[in-house]
């Protein structure tokens, strides 16, 4: 799926869970046969050159006990709900593996900055922080209203776009137990739309691996 820099150096790469076992096979032709350690977070594999690829576990992924095991659990469908946020758009859903089963996209205005001072400022940003907050009551509606009802089946919530949207829709409090389903992983993502609601379904199956530097 791509590759980016990854903090501290070496890279990260993102892989669909169809291509794992055979991206693994691949990292054994390049560095030799790679001794898997398991973990919470998922399989690091230390290969005899010193190679090392740190493979995390997508977000709902659990109960595994070895590579293979890893492999069949990443491969597993899994109900995902997605909240995906920026400024007044959101879109939500749930996607039963690479399917979408649910899905609501909404938008409300909310006032770009300016970059005009005095009095006339102060009542923009008062007003701008005043849509803000509708904005955000009325996507927390929308997560209630095709999230909360299947709840129960989740095995995770993965969040994208702005963060502190994310964050300030996720505290109404009927939103409680969905927010102990948020995921660590945080999607980027362009003003939500149905397509970007799309995309975002292979993002959030897919197997982040650290590749630290040698």
């Amino acid at each position: 799926m791509g590759s980016r820099p990854a903090a501290g150096g070496g890279r990260w790469v993102d892989v669909d869970p169809e291509r794992l076992a055979r991206w693994v096979e691949g990292f054994a032709a390049r560095h030799g046969p790679a001794e898997p350690v398991v973990s919470d977070v998922g399989v690091a594999l230390r290969a005899p050159d010193g190679a090392v690829a740190e493979i995390h576990a997508p977000p709902g992924v659990t109960g595994y006990t070895d590579l293979p095991s890893f492999v069949a659990a990443s491969l597993t469908p899994h109900r995902l709900g997605l909240l995906l946020a920026r400024k007044g758009a959101v879109a939500v859903g749930i996607a039963l593996g690479d399917r979408i089963e649910a899905s609501k996209v909404d938008t409300s205005y909310v006032q770009s900055r300016t970059a005009a001072g005095g009095w006339s400022q102060q009542r923009f940003a008062r007003r701008r922080e005043n849509q803000a907050k509708a904005a955000a009551g009325d996507a927390a509606d929308l997560a209630a209203r095709v999230l909360l009802p299947a709840e129960a089946t989740l095995a995770a919530l993965v969040c994208g776009g702005d963060r502190r949207t994310v964050d300030t829709i996720l505290t109404d409090r009927r939103l409680a137990p969905l927010a102990a389903l948020r995921a660590e992983r945080h999607l980027q993502v362009p003003d939500p739309r149905h397509a970007v609601l799309v995309d975002a379904i292979r993002a959030a199956r897919a197997v982040s691996i650290h590749l630290p530097p040698p």
